[in-house]
C-alpha cells in the first residue's frame, strides 16, 4: 500500500510539473496576428461586408490586432465609385484606409467599367493582374479567406 502512495505521489508531481511547464510555454508564446482577406463581388452585399469588417475590427480590439485586406471586383466595385458612393460607405472606407486596411480594386473590372483609381474612393490600390489573382496571392501569404 505504501508503494502505491509513493507511486501516485510521484506521478502526480510529474503531472503537475508538466502542466505548469505547458502553461508557462503557452503564456510566453506570442499570439500570432491574424491576416484576413475579404472577397467582395456582389453589389447587394457591399453594406453587409463593410459591416463585417467593422465588426471584425471591433471584435479583436482594433486594427492593431489584425491585418485585413478587402478585394473588390465585379458589380460590387460600382458602389466604390466616388461619384456614386453613399456618405456612410465613404466614411467607412476613409476609416479603413487610416486603419491600414488594404483596399484592392480588380484591374480587370476597372477596365470593363472604364474607370481608374482616381474614379474610386480614396485609399484604393489597383490589383493590376485581377482581383482573384490578388486573393490567391494573399492566401499564399497566409491570409484567411472570407467571402461573406
Amino acid at each position: 500500500m505504501h508503494r502505491r502512495s509513493i507511486l501516485w505521489g510521484t506521478l502526480s508531481a510529474i503531472g503537475a510539473a508538466f502542466a505548469a511547464s505547458r502553461a508557462n510555454a503557452t503564456a510566453e508564446a506570442p499570439q500570432q496576428k491574424l491576416k484576413v482577406a475579404y472577397h467582395l463581388d456582389d453589389l447587394d452585399k457591399v453594406g453587409f461586408v463593410i459591416g463585417n469588417i467593422q465588426n471584425h475590427l471591433d471584435g479583436v480590439g482594433g486594427p492593431g490586432n489584425v491585418t485585413i485586406a478587402l478585394v473588390v471586383h465585379g458589380q460590387a466595385l460600382k458602389a466604390f465609385h466616388s461619384a456614386a458612393a453613399n456618405p456612410d460607405l465613404s466614411k467607412h472606407v476613409g476609416q479603413f484606409t487610416r486603419d491600414g486596411i488594404e483596399l484592392a480594386a480588380c484591374g480587370n473590372t476597372m477596365k470593363s467599367q472604364n474607370i481608374g483609381l482616381k474614379d474610386l474612393l480614396p485609399g484604393f490600390v489597383a490589383a493590376e493582374r485581377g482581383g482573384v489573382v490578388r486573393l490567391a496571392a494573399l492566401q499564399s501569404q497566409g491570409y484567411l479567406y472570407l467571402r461573406p
